[in-house]
Formats: C-alpha cells, structure tokens, sequence
C-alpha cells in the first residue's frame, strides 16, 4: 500500500484497444437516433410517422404515446422528484428535448428517417433564468410545481440573529456561478440485445449500472433481474453518467419490439447542445465575525438552476447546504436552497456535486473578509479551521481531519510570507469533501457496497464487484486493496466488474468519491473470511493452536512468531480445497456506513495556493504555478492521487477562467470544441502538492476521498489570484478577459 502503480487498463487504451460500448457490434444490429424539440417549452399536437416508417431500412419508430409513460428521475432519495420521461408526450421543456426514434439498418437511414418525422408544436411562454421563474405570474412549466419550484431545502442551527447582532464585522455577498459541460472525450453510447423471456443485456456508458438496471426495468414495466448492465471501458464521466437516459430505454424498448439488438451513440453536438451540465447558482450569503476573526454566523440562500427537469438536482440541492457547512465552525447556520425550473437543458451531477459552487462563494467571502479585517487570508482559515472531532450539526462528527496541517504546509511550499517581498500574485482557496454519500433514508434493500473474491490453488484470486472504473483507476486501487490484504501480488487478481447478472448486487455506482472507502472496506470484509478459511491450514499443519497469529505476505501463510512455519499462498489453498472436499474458496463482503452520520463517513480536506498573472493590456489570465496540500487520509497509490489532482486542476481552470455555455433563447450555440474552450495541456501550470497524512479510521488502510475534492479549491483560489494582481474581485465566473477590462477602466462601454 502507498506504492505507485500503474493502471493495469493503460495499455489498451493508449493503443485503442480498449472497447468502448460504440465499439460493439451485434449480428443484425440496428441503429438508432432520436427526434429532438426546435423549441425551448411547447405543447406536442401531433406527431405524424408515416414518411419515416415508409423509408427503406426502417425497422421501428416510436414515440411518447407508444410507451409505458413510467416517470423517473432521482429515485431512491426523493422519490417524489422523477419528473421525466424517456420521451415527451404533452410537452417539451427544452431544446433537445426527446419526442421520438427510429431505428434502422444503417445509422444514415435512421437520421434521414428521423427528419422525416413531422411534429406540430404550439409554442407556449418559455423561462430562461431563475429570476424570471420564480417571479410571481410566471408560467409554470410543470403543471406541479409551485412557482416552478421542485424542492426546498432548509438547513438552521443556533441563534442566527444573536450571533449576527454580536459581530464586529458583517458582510452580505451575492455571487453567480454558470453552468459548464463534463466534456468527456466519449459520448454516451447504448447498445440493447434482446433476449429470450423478455429480458434485456445492455452495454452502456455508465457509472451507475445497477441503478440503470433498476430505472430501466421500472420505465419498462419489467421484474429487475430481465435487465442486465454490461461493462464496457468509459471514457470519463464526472457525474454525467450516472442516472437512466433517454436513448438507454429506446435502445431496450425497441430491442424487445424488433427482436434485434438496437444501438445509439451521440455526437459531440447532441453533448454538448442537450447533454446534462453543472448546475449554475444564484447565491446570497450573509456571514458575521468577531474583531479577532471568529466566524460567528452564516446565512446562506441559493437558487439552482435546474434546468427542464429534476435529473439529480434534488441531491445538488441538499449538498450545497451541506457543504456550505462544511470546512469551518458555524456557532450559527442557515440555508435556503431552492431548486428551480427553468427552460434550459436538465442541470445535474457533476464533479463535486454542489460544492464548486457553494465553495466560490464561501472562499471568496473569507478573502474579502480577511481584507477587511486587516487579517492574512490563512491565518483567517486557521482560527476557524475545523478539526478532528469536530461536530457538523446534523451531519456527522468528524472523525479524521488535517485541515490546519494542510493550511500550514501550503503556506510552507507556496512561500505565502514573502509573496509581497517577491512580487507574486497568490491567491488561495480551501476545500471539504465527502468520502461517498451516506444519506440515512436513503431506502435500499442492498448494502451500499459488496465484494465477492474467489482463491485458487495455482496461488491466483478473483474478484467480483460492481464498482465502476470511469477512469479514475478504481480497477487497480480494489485489486492493490485485495492483494495487500491477502499478501499477494496485484497481477496475480483477475477482475470482473460491472455486470448486475454476475457481480454481488450492492453497489450504487461511482459518484461522491464512494468506491476507494466503500467498495474497499467490502474487498477487505471478504478477504478476511477467505483468510479465515485458510488459517486452519497452518494450525494443523504445524500443530499449533489458535492463539497463534497467521501472516499474509510475499506469496505465503506463516506463523508470525515462526515465519519459517509457512507454506506458499498456493498450496495453502490447495490444502483447505482438499479439506473442504474441493468446495469453492469463495467469500462475499459487505459494507453500509451505520451510525456515521446523515451524509459521508469521512471528510477529506485541503488548501490550494494559485501563483497568477495578468497582462494589463488584454486581460488575459495566466496561472503560472500551483500548490496543493491535502488530507486524503493515507494515499493508497500515490500516482493515482496525483493523476486526480492533475486532472481535478484542469477542469478547476476551465470553470474559474474559459468554459461557458453561451445561450441564445434556450438553444446553445458553441456546440463543439472549437467554440466550447476548455483548458488544454498547453494551459497546465506546473505545480507541487504534498499529502497531509492522516489516518481515516474508517477508511481501508487508513484511505478516504482524493478525487472530486481536489476539483473545488481552484477557482477560487485563481479568482483571489486574479484580485492581488488587478483589483478586480470577480463574484460572477467565468473570470473573463473582458470582465477584468471592464473593472480595471481598459474596456468602456
């Protein structure tokens, strides 16, 4: 544990022979494509078929009307928020929105086949910002929702006006942060191939298969286990993958019409125009401190935009509060989040989950704080840094925490002290992160995650899980959790993963940085009961009793106090199958977080330091260095950890300094990458990043979360950047060229 080893999925994928669910091909396969909604909100009067369905090649065509018309949406956590359909049938609620498919012999025919289909719409009020839909009178866009509200949110502890009315300082800021698209590299992709007794084997870009198998077997009307879930490679996801899409039940839906396995990939234009997107914000907040900088109270409100329909913002919903509570000590807190309709593609999921946004404007307020209090930024952070044992009201108590350390050592490697001395612009920005959703009435009948492993007496094991590698190397970090557990190498671990017909059925996906803690901790449950199924091997073997403690290491079972009482992993293995009259050597493990609090087990945290430059002429901002300290608990793979916080500083760049969707009446305009900008490896600053370790008691091996965490401190770490070296305080990202003209009286008009 803590060495640097490399993924064992490299090699595929550098060569491309990595297969990917577009990849795949079935004898008599069809293809898919969809109809999408012209318009941003309008009621559906007909839709009329008949050209297409005359069109050579096609073999089925479907709308709205054509199936079970089964909602779903963010399912187990708020039930009551499934609001969508796999395809319209009164209304359309954004452009792209789904209203029909074809599927036929070669994916030309079925695009020539879906223009063919005629739909006459009557355009109705369409809302594009959270102002407009929550203004009083404004039309509603779905007929349920009050105000075109879908879910409030509250938060409050401690006396809110007492704390306020004793500060030495208040401030109330509002800030606004966009939406920004997953951009990964492989759009989506679903392949259905029908099978005997109505049941269904799909390949799909997901990170949640088994959720997909249960909202597909729902939105079809079918018993769960007709439906199996696939592995493919997935070629990133950062939350965009997570929930059931539209194109997944018409791949299913018109397999078990046709009897013929039917496929549907998207184009990057259908991603980045229709594809699920961040969440932007609307955010008020109000905070109160003492002459010495104590943090007294906070009053935080936000409006989500989320978009058509509720995909996962009911979850966004929840955690903004949550993680604008988190990182420092509240005496006093509220929050009051709503989560709103608006006309515009479904926001949803994404890296950090509500954190980005809540942490910009939180970290910004403490820059600004600390300005005014004549403070230095850190030294601001320490005084209310939390720390081990502290108490998140109503959340959870936290049980590892190197915050400060984290404070003091970027202060160390970044030379904050002598940032004046030197001339550098430095700007910093803080970060707390959960260690995967616990979420108590979150009512599953499956524990959150399970493992099964499988020993052999050629001295080789298997395991099976469910965990979803989308990149992020959890493939290799569960295989170096079993081999370290069992004592043998990672190469000797043959894995099988993402199949919800033959892998343990508990494990909810990969999102908030569950699989390393969850899965991990089922991996080593099972591995000790194998480990227990081969002790008595040494015992009889060596005559010993059982008092004596057996070692798992370097390919053999020994006795600890006698090291030289051992035989090879193999034939203790061998043995226990003779003994066992060659009964399987199998055993499951399991993992749900009891009595850990309402949200996570374990709360990672970290501070990021951002050397900035800007050229006073055009505004063009660049980040010269990086420096990172973070407790992620103990690394596991160190090289995985850094891969997370190289890629988490790529995407931080992107949201603080270029992505953006630019809208023009609900439709999206930069629909590709040349006019979608994102941060590229010409961008990437170089930087230094120390592990503050800490053990996590609750973690495998001491681990906890290192991936979506590093993706939050970036922004504003820049944006403070940005403020030493202009003066320009940017509280509306993207920090755009123009913007800092504009503050700094370069640009009128």
């Amino acid at each position: 544990m803590g060495a640097s080893l490399p993924r064992p999925d490299v090699r595929e994928k550098v060569t491309g022979r990595a297969i990917y669910t577009d990849d795949i091909k079935l004898p008599g396969m069809l293809y898919g494509a969809l109809v999408r909604s012209p318009y941003p909100h309008a009621r559906i009067k007909s839709i009329n078929t008949e050209k297409a369905k005359a069109l050579p090649g096609v073999k089925d065509v479907i709308t709205g009307g054509d199936t079970p018309q089964i909602k779903y949406g963010n399912w187990r956590l708020v039930p009551a928020s499934q609001d969508e359909l796999p395809l319209a049938v009164d209304k359309v609620r954004f452009v792209g929105n789904e209203v029909a498919a074809v599927c036929a012999t070669h994916k030309d025919i079925a695009r020539k086949a879906a223009e063919l289909i005629e739909v006459e719409y009557e355009e109705l009020p369409a809302l594009f910002t959270v102002e407009d839909s929550t203004a009083e009178g404004a039309p509603l866009i779905h007929d349920d929702s009050e105000g075109n509200v879908s879910l409030v949110r509250k938060i409050e502890y401690g006396d809110l006006e007492e704390q306020f009315a004793k500060a030495h300082l208040v401030r109330e800021d509002t800030f606004k942060v966009h939406a920004v698209s997953h951009a990964y590299l492989e759009p989506c992709s679903s392949l259905a191939a029908p099978e005997e007794g109505n049941r269904i084997t799909l390949w799909t870009s997901t990170q949640t298969p088994y959720i997909v198998q249960c909202l597909l077997a729902s939105t079809l009307g079918l018993p769960e286990n007709n439906i199996r879930v696939m592995k493919t490679a997935v070629g990133g996801g950062f939350g965009g993958k997570m929930e059931l899409r539209p194109w997944e039940f018409c791949a299913a839906f018109m397999a078990l019409r046709t009897g013929k396995p039917v496929k549907f990939t998207l184009t990057r234009e259908d991603e980045l125009a229709f594809g699920r997107r961040r969440h932007p914000m609307s955010i008020y907040s109000k905070v109160g401190f003492s002459k010495e900088g104590k943090l007294l109270a906070k009053d935080f409100q936000v409006l989500l935009d989320g978009g058509a329909y509720n995909a996962m913002g009911p979850t966004a919903t929840f955690l903004c509060g949550t993680f604008g509570n988190m990182l420092y000590n509240f005496p006093a807190y509220r929050y009051f989040g709503r989560h709103v309709y608006t006309n515009k593609p479904p926001a949803s999921a994404m890296r950090g989950f509500g954190a980005p946004q809540a942490a910009f404007a939180a970290e910004t307020q403490m820059n600004m704080v600390a300005e005014e209090l004549g403070m230095d930024p850190i030294d601001l952070r320490l005084i209310n840094a939390m720390k081990t044992g502290d108490v998140i009201p109503e959340v959870a108590t936290v049980s590892s925490c190197g915050f400060k350390e984290s404070l003091e050592k970027v202060r160390e490697i970044s030379g904050w002290d002598d940032r004046k001395k030197n001339n550098k612009n430095l700007g910093i920005g803080c970060y707390s992160f959960i260690s995967g959703g616990v979420f108590n009435w979150f009512n599953t009948k499956y524990n959150f995650a399970a493992a099964e492993v499988t020993v052999f007496d050629d001295g080789t094991a298997q395991l099976a899980s469910m965990a979803c590698d989308i990149g992020q190397g959890c493939d290799a970090v569960l295989r170096q959790i079993l081999a370290a557990e069992l004592g043998i190498s990672p190469e000797k671990i043959r894995l099988i993963a993402m199949d919800t017909a033959t892998t343990p059925k508990a494990d909810l996906g990969t999102w908030g940085s569950r699989v390393t803690l969850m899965n991990g901790n089922a991996v080593i449950e099972a591995a000790r009961k194998i480990k227990d199924m081969l002790k008595p091997v040494i015992f009889s073997e060596f005559d010993l009793n059982q008092i004596h403690d057996v070692g798992f290491d370097q390919d053999r079972v020994f006795v600890k106090a006698k090291p030289k009482n051992g035989m090879t992993f193999a034939e203790c293995v061998y043995k226990a199958l003779r003994g066992r009259r060659g009964e399987p050597l199998t055993a499951r493990g399991f993992y749900t977080p009891r009595n850990k609090g309402l949200v996570s087990p374990a709360f990672s945290f970290g501070a990021q330091v951002a050397e900035v430059s800007v050229d006073p002429d055009t505004g063009l901002v660049k980040v010269d260095r990086m420096y990172t300290a973070h407790d992620c608990g103990v690394p596991l793979n160190r090289m995985a950890v850094e891969g997370q916080l190289e890629g988490a500083i790529q995407m931080g760049l992107g949201y603080a300094l270029m992505e953006e969707f630019y809208m023009e009446k609900g439709r999206t305009l930069n629909k590709n990458f040349l006019d979608y900008k994102m941060a590229t490896a010409e961008d990437m600053p170089p930087g230094e990043s120390v592990e503050i370790e800490v053990y996590e008691p609750e973690g495998p091996f001491g681990a906890k979360e290192a991936g979506e965490g590093l993706a939050i401190p970036t922004a504003p770490a820049i944006a403070h950047g940005v403020y030493e070296a202009t003066g320009f305080r940017c509280q509306n990202l993207p920090i755009t060229p123009e913007k800092i003209l504009r503050a700094t009286g370069k640009l009128k008009g």
